[in-house]
């Protein structure tokens, strides 16, 4: 028993290193200027909007089964309850130790996509997964292409609640939903018109410049300023005010790991579809080698690639503070605070309540490595997508610059989530 937790253990903290030292490398590459602050931006928006979109397509798709989908609803339920308890949590303690704004969305929102990837990743390698098996037939591979679809179904949420409810959090939405909804048409619509007028012949090409013929950039710009006239149309003339404050509420939460969910569920779960883009060739998988095949290859550099960028804005933010840009107080009880929530209490309530409903009932199947990963889900550092929150709700410099220091001291303590890791596989193997 003693060798056991002993390996448990060897295996956690290396899987815990070597999280830390990628996020090690992206600071690196920020301090040496590989990557600046606005490269890391942008970087970040294509993992998001591209990156992971295409891994959520290919791995829910491969996964997901008509039999298999009922596995999926305790991970949605789980993952809506934890985050909405940080949430409630968040409120409380802000009202009554008087914290700022930001230690709400803080609380609330862990990093669900590419730190645990990562670890489960890393967990493989060491062969610490080998421990939670299915069954004799199943394989570390096998457990890890499971592992990393719960995760996604997690992330899912996760992503959809920071962007829908993390502005009012930090207290950033002030006007009315409709009005921003109102204010995105006319934008898009402006944009589309701007897409056309700016295609000048006589202008020098610059790195702006489409890459598409002329007549397909003014076709796009045309098709794209109708639909957003009939979408204002339509939003003007035949909504009430009531519809369409839930349109524009509901808007909020749409973001494109959504579409790229929407799209593996479809794929996952209609049988022509499934055998069409997920089976061999010899037995009907048409677009598995070429096409499947591409958007894998897509998704499969997303959890490196956000990691390393999260080392990146560490080091440009940490760049910001030994400049003194801003002071960016960071409350000593509002750190604790945080990092008790986050590594300590959800820990054993997460671990205690997926034994007790192993356990007790038949909901979560018999599949160990989802208990591990549904246990791991409310642990970890909170998301980087915290900084572009900030930037997207148009938060003060102080306090951009508190969310810098509180990030980097997260990450920082992040191996000592080593013994939920160690703890999540004994509680798999010998309690459930």
């Amino acid at each position: 028993m003693t060798s056991e937790m002993v390996t448990a253990f060897v295996a956690a903290l290396q899987a815990a290193g070597s999280v830390l030292l990628t996020i090690w490398y992206g600071l690196l590459a920020g301090q040496f200027g590989f990557l600046d602050s606005h490269t890391a931006k942008r970087m970040s928006q294509l993992g998001v909007s591209m990156l992971l979109p295409a891994l959520l397509i290919t791995n829910l798709g491969s996964q997901l089964h008509l039999d298999t989908v009922t596995l999926y609803v305790p991970i949605l339920i789980w993952s809506l309850a934890y985050n909405l308890v940080s949430i409630a949590i968040g409120l409380i303690a802000t009202r009554i130790f008087r914290f700022p704004n930001w230690v709400t969305p803080a609380l609330a929102f862990n990093n669900t996509t590419s730190l645990p990837l990562l670890l489960v990743q890393s967990l493989a390698s060491t062969g610490a997964l080998s421990q939670v098996l299915k069954s004799p037939d199943d394989t570390v591979s096998e457990a890890l292409s499971r592992a990393e679809s719960y995760l996604l179904v997690s992330s899912i949420v996760g992503n959809s609640l920071t962007f829908g409810l993390g502005g009012d959090l930090l207290g950033a939405h002030d006007e009315d939903p409709r009005d921003e909804f109102e204010k995105m048409l006319r934008d898009g619509s402006s944009d589309a018109s701007n897409l056309e007028e700016g295609e000048n012949p006589e202008e020098q090409p610059d790195e702006e410049t489409s890459l598409l013929p002329r007549s397909v950039v003014n076709y796009q710009s045309r098709v794209s300023r109708s639909a957003y006239s009939a979408a204002s149309h339509v939003w003007d003339e035949y909504l009430p005010h009531p519809v369409q404050t839930v349109v524009a509420r509901v808007a909020r939460f749409m973001s494109p790991p959504i579409w790229g969910a929407a799209i593996g569920v479809l794929l996952g779960l209609a049988p022509p579809l499934h055998r069409a883009f997920f089976s061999d060739p010899q037995d009907g998988g048409i677009f598995k080698a070429w096409l499947t095949s591409s958007v894998k290859n897509l998704g499969q550099l997303f959890v490196a690639q956000q990691v390393v960028v999260v080392g990146a804005k560490l080091a440009h933010g940490l760049g910001k503070m030994k400049r003194g840009e801003a002071a960016g107080e960071l409350p000593p009880l509002a750190v604790l605070f945080i990092l008790f929530v986050r590594f300590v209490f959800w820990p054993v309530v997460s671990i205690a309540v997926i034994v007790l409903t192993a356990n007790k009932t038949s909901l979560l199947g018999d599949d160990p490595i989802l208990w591990f990963t549904m246990m791991m889900m409310p642990t970890g550092p909170p998301a980087m997508k915290l900084t572009a929150l900030a930037e997207a709700m148009h938060a003060n410099e102080e306090e951009k610059l508190a969310i810098t220091k509180f990030l980097s001291i997260s990450y920082a303590v992040s191996p000592i989530i080593t013994p939920t890791i160690m703890m999540s596989l004994k509680a798999c193997r010998e309690w459930i």
